[in-house]
């Protein structure tokens, strides 16, 4: 699983975090499965009243890089709302007041899942100001992310991370599976109890008691990525309080992971080879001016650095598949090409990673190997966690844990090994760079309790106000098709925005696209289904 994070946080960085789930091969245990669409009534009764009646305090939020107008607050959630009157976790919110008079809140989710909301508002907030205009602009850490009881792996990210090194498990996929078996273990002992009640399901029903915390009678709401996946869970469980709903780079309802991850590692390849061809167009361009000539070279770079790699930074190895996790990253944004082509000069000239570091799943891959090994402190399901009590390895652990939560299929041992050269021959067909990587998706959630079967069978043929879908026709993660396929799914109340641009997600970069959100969002005017955006730059990239 890539990560969807880079160095600039913004936007942009939200798209990005959905990616991680391909690089690292992650063990969570799911949320219980759902039960068919129901009325809001039902959700606030047997014993949920109590939740629903309590409204959010704001103060000024703490940490020396927190804006000084930024608010945080929290709501309580039940830990398993089969039984609310049982154990309880905090979520975490934080805000922008409205600018003028409030006709309520817009709620933002960044994608990932297991991006922390109130960091990527925190330091990409300037991209939503507009909104304040009307509303108070609302994100939130989901559960198990961030300040809100985060998961955590420990020591067992690192063996995840290593045993999916090299050529994906495909050299000994047994014995790949057995010590994925036993890293899940190891992450329930660090995550606690909320890690059975983790996932897309819970989330939105944590979303529904935040609506009324915040004293909204509808949910109005802006999902990015992942977050569009959420949106969608939200209108199936709540279809009689969606407001205005945007879901901007949207993800599949239907796809096993591993089809996600060909979608992915075709995206990317496309994405690899218009960078390559902006590239060969500058003198500085360190893989020459010729672009067939500057494939081949970075698939000769990934060979040997895989076989040989250099040091990081950090002082860990630095392989190929690091380097395809980090070109990945600067791929979410046409923005970043300058930056990439730097770094990869930097590396291809001095034998220096820290350009690409810089990229590498947002920081997290580094890091992750150099202090998985410290103790997880905090509470893990009671008030909110410190930030600097979240675990290293939030992100990639989070990512998993929801991943599985969401996803039902669960082959055996017989079926994943004898299906993997089958898998690979595709995945390196669709992407002789970025293939392998993302194969390791097909792994990611062996030996777990199945997922919910609630996402694939009964998110579809919603009866809600219209939502707006965005998908960008250049998009490297949520390929155009998902937003067609997931409109056509939802039905009637979808209406698709075309933004015939590059990157991941539009909000960020596309006037066009921003513009049209804000609109509908702010006054209710929506643009007719099947319209488009052209592919012009705000200059600020996107998710």
């Amino acid at each position: 699983m890539q990560a969807k994070l880079e160095t600039r946080p913004s936007v942009r960085r939200c798209a990005v975090t959905g990616a991680l789930g391909l690089a690292l091969l992650g063990a969570g245990l799911p949320a219980a499965a759902s039960g068919a669409t129901t009325a809001t009534t039902r959700d606030t009764g047997s014993g949920l009243s109590r939740f629903y009646d309590q409204r959010v305090e704001w103060t000024a939020c703490e940490g020396t890089e927190m804006p000084k107008d930024l608010q945080c607050g929290k709501v309580t959630v039940p830990l398993d709302y089969s039984r609310p009157r049982g154990g309880t976790l905090d979520v975490a919110l934080a805000r922008y007041r409205a600018t003028g008079d409030s006709r309520g809140s817009v709620l933002l989710n960044f994608g990932g899942p297991g991006g922390s909301g109130i960091n990527e508002l925190a330091l990409g907030g300037k991209e939503f100001m507009h909104l304040t205009n009307g509303y108070d602009v609302v994100t939130f850490d989901p559960r198990g992310v961030g300040r809100s009881s985060p998961v955590s792996c420990g020591p067992a990210t690192l063996k995840i991370m290593e045993a999916t090194d090299g050529d994906g498990g495909m050299t000994d996929p047994e014995g790949v599976l057995e010590r994925l078996r036993d890293a899940a273990a190891e992450c329930a002992k660090y995550s606690g109890p909320v890690l059975p009640h983790i996932g897309t399901v819970d989330a939105a029903r944590d979303m529904d008691v935040m609506r009324r915390a915040l004293g909204d009678d509808r949910l109005n709401y802006l999902g990015f990525s992942y977050g569009t996946r959420l949106g969608a869970v939200y209108a199936a469980r709540f279809p009689d309080k969606v407001g205005r709903m945007v879901l901007d780079g949207v993800d599949t309802l239907t796809e096993p992971l591993a089809e996600q991850g060909l979608a992915g590692a075709r995206g990317q390849q496309t994405a690899l080879e218009n960078f390559l061809d902006w590239c060969v167009e500058d003198v500085a361009c360190p893989f020459g001016q010729d672009a067939r000539d500057a494939r081949d070279q970075v698939e000769r770079l990934v060979a040997s650095l895989d076989s040989d790699p250099v040091p990081s930074a950090f002082g860990e190895p630095f392989t190929g598949q690091d380097m395809v996790g980090a070109i990945g990253q600067a791929l979410y944004s046409r923005e970043l090409w300058p930056s990439l082509e730097r770094a990869l000069a930097q590396l291809l000239e001095d034998g220096d990673t820290r350009g690409l570091e810089g990229f590498s799943s947002g920081g997290v891959t580094f890091p992750v190997r150099a202090a998985v090994n410290a103790p997880v402190r905090g509470d893990r399901t009671a008030g909110l966690t410190d930030e600097e009590d979240v675990p290293m390895d939030n992100l990639p652990a989070a990512l998993m844990a929801i991943n599985c939560a969401d996803d039902p299929d669960r082959p055996t041992a017989a079926q994943v090994t004898a299906s993997l050269d089958r898998l690979r021959a595709r995945y390196e067909d669709v992407s002789p760079v970025f293939g392998r990587y993302r194969l390791t998706q097909v792994l990611m959630c062996y030996g777990r309790p199945r997922g919910t079967d609630y996402i694939r069978d009964d998110v579809k043929d919603l009866d809600t106000a219209r939502m707006l879908l965005v998908g960008t026709r250049g998009d490297p993660a949520t390929p155009y098709r998902w937003t067609t396929e997931t409109a056509d799914r939802l039905g009637p109340s979808a209406v698709v925005l075309d933004n015939r641009g590059e990157g991941h997600t539009g909000y960020a970069s596309s006037k066009c696209v921003h513009r049209k959100v804000d609109d509908f969002l702010l006054y209710g005017s929506l643009p007719p289904d099947g319209s488009s955006c052209g592919p012009e730059s705000t200059g600020d990239g996107s998710g």
